[in-house]
């Protein structure tokens, strides 16, 4: 197998996605957190916020700046985010261990009051997101490099964009929440041959989920 197939071998002689680059801190990424289920609140929005904040950016940075990302936004904490103000918003313009985009920090204070009304309304925002998760029939047969490099959005990540949207969340078009999906297990898109990709379907199926 080689890059061209999605797959590389590791130093520790193991195949896996090509797209952590044998990277150590992306690696760990990789086999231990992408696409294994998630089912905590604070932990979800964390998600599909720095998946917007990757936006135009590569995931790696985002990576790299996570925890200055969780200190900025009181750990993701929705609750607390969504009484930041104004002033929270210049505070955090002048940290440099974040990424400083206005647009990109006011949608995240913005959503963290539509991740309020969610959970206030749904029971939790696990329940609400866990309900858009594909039927084996909106699946590939095979995930392979071709069907992700083809299939950057989908249909479910095409409506789960568009009910969020409706209901007033920011910077969650179809592709920032198929990424999103991707990482919160939701689809499993390790590539056939990733030694992972077993590991991670099996979690999925003891996986309870929520609602």
């Amino acid at each position: 197998m080689s890059e061209r197939d999605g797959i590389i071998t590791g130093p520790d002689g193991v195949n896996r996605c090509f797209w952590h680059g044998n990277l150590p801190d992306y690696i760990h990424y990789h086999d231990h957190e992408w696409g294994r289920p998630v089912a905590d609140d604070r932990r979800l929005f964390e998600k599909i916020c720095l998946e917007g904040f990757q936006s135009g950016l590569s995931w790696l940075t985002i990576l790299r700046k996570r925890e200055n990302f969780r200190e900025a936004f009181a750990g993701f904490d929705f609750g607390r985010v969504a009484e930041f103000t104004e002033a929270d918003v210049e505070r955090l313009l002048g940290n440099t261990g974040i990424v400083r985009h206005r647009g990109k920090i006011v949608s995240t204070i913005n959503n963290a009051r539509r991740a309020r009304e969610l959970a206030d309304e749904t029971g939790s925002l696990a329940a609400f997101f866990w309900k858009f998760e594909p039927a084996p029939q909106e699946r590939p047969a095979v995930v392979d490099l071709a069907h992700l490099r083809a299939n950057p959005t989908t249909a479910v990540s095409t409506r789960l964009s568009k009910e969020m949207k409706k209901r007033g969340w920011s910077f969650v078009g179809p592709t920032t929440v198929y990424a999103f999906m991707q990482a919160m297990g939701m689809v499993n898109d390790h590539i056939e041959g990733c030694a992972c990709r077993a590991e991670v379907e099996a979690e999925r199926a003891r996986f309870r989920r929520p609602g």
